[in-house]
C-alpha cells in the first residue's frame, strides 16, 4: 500500500512539472515570436569623443497598432543602472513595416529593444546577448558616416555576410542626380558578430558638395539590397562628429 501511494505522490509530481515545462516552453516560443514584432534595423553612430559615443538607433516593428511604443533599454556605463530612452517614429517603409529612432549617449553601447503593443509587452534582446557596438539587424547593408578629409570622403558600410560573392558599390552624384557614376567598395575587415566592414574613397569636387549625395548596393544570391537613407539618400553632411 506505501509503494502504491508513493507511486501516485510521484506521479503527481510529475505532471506538475510536466505543466511547469509546458508553461515555461509557451512563454518561451512568445518570447520568441516577438521578432516577427519588432526587430532592431540598424545603428549609426553620430557622435564620438573621449570614448563617449552617440549612437542613433533605428527599430522595424512589423505589426501596427494603433497603440504601440518603442523603448531602448541600455547601459550607459558598466556598473551604473540601465536606463530608458523612448524612439519616436520615423518612417514607413514599402513593405508597411515602420521604422522607429531613438538617440543615447553612453561609454556602454549595450541595449535592448521594448515593445509594447496593445497592452503587449515583446523584447528584442538579440537572443539574449543584448545588442553592443554598430550592429545590423533586419538591414542587410548600412551605410556608416564617413570621415572627410578635404574633398575626399571615405564611405563606409557594414553589410550581413549573405555569401561569399558579393558586389557592394556606391552610387553617387555630383549634379543632384542628372548623372551618376558608380564605385566598388572593398572588404576590409569582419566584425565579432560576422558582419562585415566595405569602404571606399571619393574625391568631390569642393564646389559641387552641396549637389553631393550618394547611396549603397549591395549584391548577394542574384538579389541586390539597397541603404538610401530611408529615401532620402547621404550627403556631404553625413559624417561622424569627434
Amino acid at each position: 500500500m506505501k509503494k502504491v501511494i508513493s507511486s501516485k505522490k510521484l506521479i503527481s509530481v510529475i505532471a506538475v512539472l510536466s505543466i511547469l515545462v509546458c508553461t515555461i516552453s509557451a512563454f518561451g516560443i512568445s518570447a520568441n515570436a516577438a521578432n516577427d514584432k519588432v526587430k532592431l534595423y540598424a545603428t549609426d553612430v553620430y557622435f564620438a569623443r573621449y570614448g563617449i559615443r552617440g549612437t542613433n538607433i533605428y527599430v522595424q516593428t512589423k505589426a501596427n497598432p494603433y497603440q504601440q511604443q518603442v523603448t531602448i533599454h541600455y547601459n550607459p556605463l558598466n556598473g551604473e543602472e540601465w536606463k530608458d530612452v523612448n524612439a519616436s517614429y520615423y518612417k514607413t517603409l514599402d513593405d508597411g513595416s515602420r521604422i522607429w529612432k531613438a538617440y543615447i549617449t553612453s561609454y556602454n553601447t549595450e541595449f535592448a529593444i521594448k515593445y509594447v503593443a496593445d497592452g503587449k509587452t515583446y523584447w528584442d534582446n538579440n537572443n539574449g546577448k543584448n545588442y553592443k557596438d554598430e550592429a545590423l539587424g533586419a538591414a542587410a547593408i548600412k551605410a556608416a558616416r564617413t570621415i572627410s578629409y578635404g574633398n575626399t570622403y571615405n564611405i563606409s558600410a557594414t553589410l550581413k555576410n549573405l555569401a561569399y560573392n558579393k558586389d557592394v558599390k556606391v552610387r553617387y552624384t555630383e549634379n543632384n542626380w542628372k548623372s551618376y557614376k558608380d564605385a566598388n567598395l572593398s572588404y576590409t575587415s569582419t566584425n565579432k558578430d560576422g558582419t562585415e566592414v566595405w569602404d571606399a574613397q571619393l574625391t568631390v569636387n569642393g564646389s559641387n558638395l552641396k549637389n553631393f549625395e550618394y547611396c549603397l548596393s549591395y549584391t548577394a544570391n542574384g538579389k541586390t539590397y539597397w541603404d538610401n537613407n530611408f529615401g532620402e539618400n547621404y550627403d556631404y553632411t553625413y559624417t561622424i562628429h569627434r
